[in-house]
């Protein structure tokens, strides 16, 4: 039990200083060096968020420069003295109340049909501080207009619908839409390896396989040839009413959507993302129940690029940006700086040396190359190039891995709260019943009591 608490505490002290990373930023005729924070610990990457974006735009700076980390009470003191000389028309203690709420995350619950709509529970207290801030807010979680459940999705409308949705039909069918998902969960688990990157499908091909196996067409990162529960009118055993039927109607799409969608990003989501952010503009993208920066260069190229802040990149200078090229990460790209491809130059490498980071991957993959010195000899330079190769490979796999891992948190969270509505559910209508028996038995005893004359 104690190295249970002292294990715990370490991690929260930890957990509660964040690492500086030295990257250079800005137009070609303006570019600084500039340090900004790296998340570790899966950290509070909202606050995190927030700080980098302003540190980018040149609002706060961290001083003195050479310093290796930063603490939350140092940047939140940064952040309210930039809104209090910069935003005189805001109240600065709500701003400031409601700063450390972004360190545990944040309800902000996306609505399907905007790259800027958000529908969080409360009084939307979550979103004040983005607009004091002066940082637009968007996601690519939206549905295609075009699709065959763009009409359902639409007048559902957001998340916290769509799962209340889900469980509200769950009752209905007295566990079966759940109970089929959970089998066929159960049925696909198993080992995942994690491999050297490879190109994603194309758009074309995600539609064409996601309406050949009768599941959402919007695009998305999820398996859509799951075994739904659709009720049978032919049955005897179905007695639904058409209010019924068509609520399950409505929540098997939901499901299908949110499975074909994990990632939180469409491709209609990503067209949109690329059309409405401005070049050379500095935005907070929510993905994956994950704030990152997003940032649309300005040359004569545009694309859309997301800032890397994982700790495990902290000590490869060349991995700065990842190129945000499609909904599931498997055509992205690791740039630098300058935004060209990231190119590995040895020395330490997401906390190993450039020689353990290559033979960490060639024991992951098992892509082990033998090679007898007395028929084969390379020089130096293909050497240094093939090690290149290698380490820019298991870096990209990395963070597929890590990408996995915070898709599966977000599955578990998303089936606790069906869960936990379920149960609400189930509570009150225990209370119903019960208060319903009593009604009975005291109409009973008033019977009891009369007497005819």
């Amino acid at each position: 039990m104690s190295e249970r608490i002292e294990e715990t505490s370490v991690h929260s002290s930890q957990a509660e200083v964040w690492y500086l990373k030295e990257i250079v930023f800005g137009s070609s005729d303006l570019k600084r060096r500039l340090k900004i924070i790296t998340q570790n610990f899966n950290g509070p990457c909202s606050f995190i968020a927030i700080c980098n974006i302003l540190i980018l735009r040149g609002n706060i700076e961290i001083l003195p420069y050479d310093r290796s980390t930063v603490s939350y009470e140092f940047l939140s003191q940064l952040v309210g003295e930039y809104l209090l000389l910069n935003c005189p028309d805001i109240d600065i203690s709500a701003a400031l109340s409601i700063m450390p709420s972004t360190t545990k995350g944040l309800d902000l619950n996306p609505q399907f049909t905007g790259v800027t709509s958000f529908h969080p529970a409360g009084d939307a207290g979550e979103l004040k501080l983005f607009e004091q801030a002066g940082i637009k807010l968007v996601h690519g979680w939206l549905v295609d207009p075009d699709s065959p459940e763009a009409r359902m999705i639409s007048q559902i409308r957001d998340y916290d619908n769509a799962v209340t949705l889900i469980a509200d039909a769950d009752h209905i069918t007295k566990g079966k839409l759940l109970t089929n998902y959970d089998a066929y969960n159960d049925r696909d688990a198993g080992p995942s390896e994690a491999g050297p990157s490879r190109p994603g499908p194309s758009h074309a091909e995600s539609q064409s396989q996601s309406q050949s196996q009768g599941g959402s067409s919007s695009g998305g990162g999820g398996s859509s040839s799951k075994n739904y529960y659709y009720p049978d009118s032919r049955s005897p055993s179905d007695t639904y009413s058409e209010q019924d039927r068509q609520k399950i109607e409505y929540a098997v799409t939901a499901q299908q959507f949110l499975d074909t969608t994990k990632s939180q990003l469409t491709y209609h989501g990503l067209f949109q993302l690329a059309a409405t952010t401005k070049p050379g503009s500095l935005v907070a993208l929510f993905r994956n129940s994950h704030l990152s920066v997003l940032y649309k260069s300005d040359d004569d190229n545009p694309a859309l690029y997301s800032l890397v802040t994982d700790y495990v990149f902290l000590n490869e200078p060349s991995v700065v940006w990842e190129c945000l090229e499609d909904i599931d990460g498997g055509w992205s790209t690791f740039v630098d700086s300058d935004f060209n491809k990231a190119a590995p130059v040895g020395g330490d490498f997401a906390g190993q040396t450039a020689e353990g980071a290559l033979r960490a991957f060639e024991f992951e993959t098992g892509q082990f190359a033998p090679v007898d010195p007395a028929e084969y000899v390379f020089s130096r330079t293909d050497l240094l190039c093939l090690r290149d190769e290698l380490i820019l490979e298991y870096s990209q796999a990395l963070a597929r891995q890590l990408q996995a891992e915070e898709d599966e948190r977000a599955q578990q969270r998303y089936l606790r709260r069906q869960q936990a509505v379920e149960r609400q559910r189930a509570e009150e209508e225990q209370r119903k019943k019960k208060s319903s028996n009593g009604n009975k038995e005291n109409g009973k005893k008033m019977k009891e009591k009369c007497i005819i004359m």
